[in-house]
């Protein structure tokens, strides 16, 4: 084994995250996530290796080095795996099952008064909209969601309901949207709440 990847492997931290496959030329080749990087890097080496996949096989003869990213939770460690499977491509990930149940938001800009939707990730395209996510769970969805509506006011209904809409809903009375389905609100002016919510949501 290379003396680099060794020291590598001396030293991997504990903590949940990802980890980083390169090749001999610096191509990343598979990305993984664990509850602990130490244990679950670690059980790709020495024998016998529990672990049966064909490319696991192949390491020993490509294996170049091993970067690894600490997360705050297991959690976080699914999503930055996520995101680094689609930016690097490696050759020996296939697609994440899961991934077309991940959870975003959509801003579409083009309407006068937009709204956040939630779509999944699988819906996921550059159509002009701004997405954001994914998220992990719905509960973080529903979190994000009460406080864009609380701060921010932005409608909830759908793009049916604004066109129909006689007279304003309880969102309006209790001060949660400005009724843009009945009430003439400035384009102007709704855009700055969208602008703030945007930038809520980029963190």
């Amino acid at each position: 084994m290379d003396a680099s990847i060794q020291r590598t492997l001396d030293d991997l931290p504990a903590e949940p995250g990802c980890y980083l496959m390169k090749d001999r030329q610096g191509a990343v080749v598979y990305v993984g996530k664990a509850s602990s990087l130490r244990s679950r890097v670690r059980s790709y080496f020495g024998a016998p290796r529990a672990d049966e996949r064909a490319f696991v096989a192949l390491l020993d003869d490509i294996l170049g080095a091993i970067e690894v990213i600490v997360t705050r939770s297991e959690k976080e460690a699914v999503l930055l795996e996520n995101e680094l499977i689609k930016r690097h491509r490696p050759r020996f990930n296939v697609l994440l099952r899961d991934d077309k149940d991940f959870i975003v938001l959509r801003i579409d800009r083009r309407h006068p008064h937009p709204r956040i939707e939630v779509a999944r990730a699988r819906n996921r395209r550059d159509d002009g909209a701004r997405w954001f996510g994914p998220y992990p769970s719905a509960s973080s969805i529903r979190e994000t969601l009460r406080v864009v509506n609380r701060w921010f006011q932005l409608r909830t209904c759908t793009d049916h309901v604004l066109a129909h809409r006689s007279r304003p809903c309880i969102l309006h009375q209790i001060h949660r949207c400005p009724a843009p389905c009945v009430l003439d609100i400035p384009v102007e002016e709704y855009a700055r709440s969208v602008d703030d919510a945007v930038a809520f949501l980029e963190g």
